[in-house]
């Protein structure tokens, strides 16, 4: 009887790992010091106790789950500003951008996405186009939810110039939890959209100011995804003097 004979079965062990790395997602470098330090701590503690070291493993797994950097698929579509983080959209309103940025006094349209310890933390970019500015500021550590907070809080804010000339500002901002803000885009960069630019640390929150003339797609209360879930439509892109 012919037919084609199936290929034999791979290594199991192998093909485990395999659908491991399809299914779990990646972690991000900066949580690299911390699972190391929960892992030393899980097995130096189940020396003493089963029990605590079955604790420092659940906490472990936990802080790796923090750390998580999922693949994201930014949709196929130009003139619009992605969600930088994942979250709740907490505020829609207009506001005027970062003082340490230099931008002029005008107030622009603010969405401000709120993240909770069980989002993933970290910061993506919202469009392609090339960094012009980035600013650090020393601040308090309030609830990332209040209003104040993007005056008061510790914030770390970024100016981006989009490919159809359009000004972007990210402010990544520390909450009650968060203690230390990470970027990791310099002035001049290109960037493209939905990058992985920054994390800030165990809850926090991200505002995203946009140029005049853009539609916003998003409502209160809705829930984002980094670098996929379209914020807002921008205006035309502006016209060049030497054009027409």
């Amino acid at each position: 009887m012919s037919g084609t004979r199936p290929e034999p079965a791979g290594n199991p062990v192998a093909h485990a790992l395999q659908l491991a790395r399809e299914t779990l997602p990646p972690m991000h470098p900066a949580g690299r010091p911390f699972v190391a330090g929960g892992v030393a701590a899980t097995l130096l503690a189940r020396r003493f106790s089963k029990r605590l070291g079955l604790v420092g493993a659940l906490a472990t797994v936990a802080t790796a789950a923090f750390f998580r950097e999922p693949k994201r698929v930014p949709p196929p579509r130009d003139g619009v500003a992605l969600a930088s983080a994942d979250g709740l959209v907490s505020l829609i309103e207009e506001a005027v951008p970062p003082a340490e940025l230099g931008l002029p006094a005008e107030p622009r349209m603010r969405v401000s996405v709120f993240l909770s310890v069980f989002d993933v933390h970290v910061q993506r970019v919202p469009a392609n186009g090339v960094i012009e500015r980035v600013a650090y500021r020393p601040g308090k550590f309030l609830s990332a939810d209040l209003d104040k907070a993007s005056e008061d809080n510790e914030r770390n804010s970024v100016l981006m110039r989009t490919e159809d000339g359009h000004e972007l500002v990210v402010v990544q901002i520390a909450g009650l939890v968060a203690r230390r803000i990470l970027c990791e885009i310099r002035e001049g960069d290109k960037v493209g959209a939905g990058a992985t630019y920054g994390i800030i640390r165990f809850g926090s929150r991200v505002d995203l100011y946009l140029p005049p003339g853009s539609r916003v797609l998003v409502a209160k209360g809705q829930r984002t995804v980094g670098g996929e879930t379209v914020i807002a439509e921008l205006p035309a892109a502006p016209v060049s003097l030497s054009e027409g």
